[in-house]
C-alpha cells in the first residue's frame, strides 16, 4: 500500500470513529449551508481547494467534505493569551459568510474569550468544564505568546487571576493536539521582542508536546483552517517544517511565488514608495521586501476571501511568519544587507544559521546591477 493509500485509509477510519460520536450543535452543515445561500457545489469546490492546499491528491475531497460536516463532533478550546486578537479576526472577519467561517461556526467550539457571551465566573466555569469532561480529546488553538518572566505575572486572566503560564501548562495537558496560531503563539511575536522584559515565549517553548505552529500575523483563514481540517480528518498533525509549520503552507519562500517575482528578474525595482516604479507594480526588494527570507503561502492564499495580501497592495513583506521576525527583519522600510538568519536555504527544512552568502549576495549584486542597467537606459 502507498502511502497515499495508506492516508486515505487512515482518514476514513478516522471520520467513521467520529460518526459514532454524538453531534454537539443543533443545527447541520447543510442546514447552515441553506441558510446562507451555500450550495452544495459550493461545498464541492471549497472541498477540492482544501485538498488542493493540503497537498493532497484530488480524491481526498470526499474525506475533506465528510470532515466539514462531521467537524462538530471535535471539541475545540481557543485560548488568548499575550496577543492583540488579529488571527480571530482573520478567520472571522468577513462581510458575508464563507464556508471557511461557517467550518468555524459549526465546529465544537467549547472556549473562545472574543466569542462567546459567557464573562466572569460563568467563563471560568465554562473552560474549566470543558477540559474536565473533553480531557484527551480536544484540540487546543493558542493566539498570543507566554509572559514567564516573575512566573509569568505578567499576564493574568479571569477572575481567578490564573497566569497564562498555569493556564496553557494545565490545557496543553489534555490536548489531543495544539496549534499556535500566529507568530506570538508560535514564537512569541512582538511580545518577545528585545529587551523582553516579560519574558514572552512561544508555546512550544513552555509545554511537553508537539505544537503546530501557524507563523504569521495573522495567518491566512485558510492556514488556520486547513490545519483544523487536517486534525479533523487524520486525528494527527502534518508534515511540518523545522519550525515546526505546516509544509503544505510553509513549504515555500514568499519570493518564489511573488507576482513581482519577474520584475526581480528583470531588474526592476521600486527606489522609494510613490515613484514610477511602484506604480508599475516592480519589485519592492529595496524598499525593505523581505520575500526572499519568509516561506508562508501568502501570494496564492492572500488574504480577505483571496482579494489581496500585503506585496500586491504595494509594502514589501515583513517577514512576519519567521520566528524573531521583528527583531531579525527590521528595518522593515530597508534591505537586510549581510545579516545571520537561520535556513536561508532552497528549502524551508535547512537546519542551522547561515550568512547571507550566494543567494542573498545575489539578491543584492542583481539590486545593484539593475541601477547601472537603468542608467545606460536613461543615457
Amino acid at each position: 500500500m502507498d502511502t497515499h493509500s495508506a492516508l486515505y485509509e487512515q482518514g476514513r477510519k478516522r471520520l467513521e470513529e467520529l460518526r459514532q460520536l454524538p453531534p454537539r450543535q443543533d443545527k447541520s452543515l447543510q442546514e447552515r449551508m441553506l441558510e446562507h445561500g451555500v450550495t452544495r457545489r459550493d461545498f464541492m469546490k471549497w472541498s477540492a481547494s482544501v485538498t488542493a492546499l493540503l497537498a493532497l491528491p484530488l480524491p481526498f475531497s470526499n474525506l475533506v467534505a465528510e470532515a466539514a460536516e462531521l467537524a462538530d463532533r471535535v471539541p475545540l478550546i481557543w485560548l488568548h493569551l499575550a496577543e492583540c486578537t488579529g488571527c480571530s479576526e482573520s478567520l472571522v472577519r468577513a462581510d458575508t459568510p464563507n464556508l471557511d467561517s461557517l467550518i468555524f461556526d459549526h465546529i465544537s467550539l467549547e472556549y473562545h474569550e472574543t466569542l462567546m457571551a459567557a464573562a466572569g465566573w460563568q467563563a471560568e466555569e465554562n473552560l474549566e468544564h470543558a477540559l474536565k469532561t473533553y480531557k484527551g480529546n480536544y484540540l487546543l488553538a493558542v493566539e498570543g505568546a507566554v509572559p514567564t518572566a516573575n512566573n509569568g505575572a505578567f499576564l493574568t486572566v479571569g477572575c481567578k487571576g490564573h497566569t497564562g503560564l498555569e493556564i496553557i501548562k494545565e490545557a496543553a495537558e489534555g490536548a489531543a493536539a495544539i496549534i499556535s496560531v500566529g507568530t506570538c503563539a508560535s514564537f512569541g511575536g512582538v511580545q518577545a521582542a528585545a529587551p523582553n522584559p516579560t519574558g514572552a515565549k512561544g508555546v512550544y517553548e513552555v509545554v511537553d508536546k508537539a505544537v503546530v505552529n501557524l507563523g504569521g500575523c495573522p495567518p491566512s483563514e485558510k492556514n488556520i483552517v486547513g490545519t483544523l481540517m487536517y486534525f479533523i480528518m487524520f486525528g494527527r498533525l502534518p508534515a511540518l517544517d523545522m519550525y515546526n509549520r505546516p509544509k503544505w503552507a510553509y513549504g515555500a519562500r514568499v519570493h518564489d511565488n511573488c507576482e513581482r517575482r519577474g520584475r526581480f528578474d528583470s531588474g526592476e525595482f521600486v527606489e522609494q514608495f510613490g515613484d514610477e516604479g511602484a506604480k508599475q507594480g516592480y519589485c519592492l526588494y529595496k524598499v525593505g521586501c523581505k520575500g526572499p527570507y519568509t516561506y508562508n503561502n501568502c501570494p496564492t492564499e492572500r488574504f480577505n476571501h483571496h482579494v489581496s495580501w500585503p506585496v500586491l497592495a504595494g509594502h514589501g513583506c515583513m517577514g512576519c511568519s519567521e520566528p524573531n521576525f521583528w527583531d531579525d527583519m527590521a528595518d522593515f522600510e530597508k534591505p537586510l544587507g549581510r545579516q545571520l538568519l537561520h535556513g536561508l536555504d532552497a528549502t524551508a527544512d535547512t537546519i542551522g544559521a547561515v550568512i547571507l552568502g550566494a543567494t542573498v549576495v545575489g539578491i543584492g549584486a542583481h539590486a545593484v546591477a539593475s541601477l547601472f542597467v537603468g542608467s545606460s537606459k536613461e543615457d
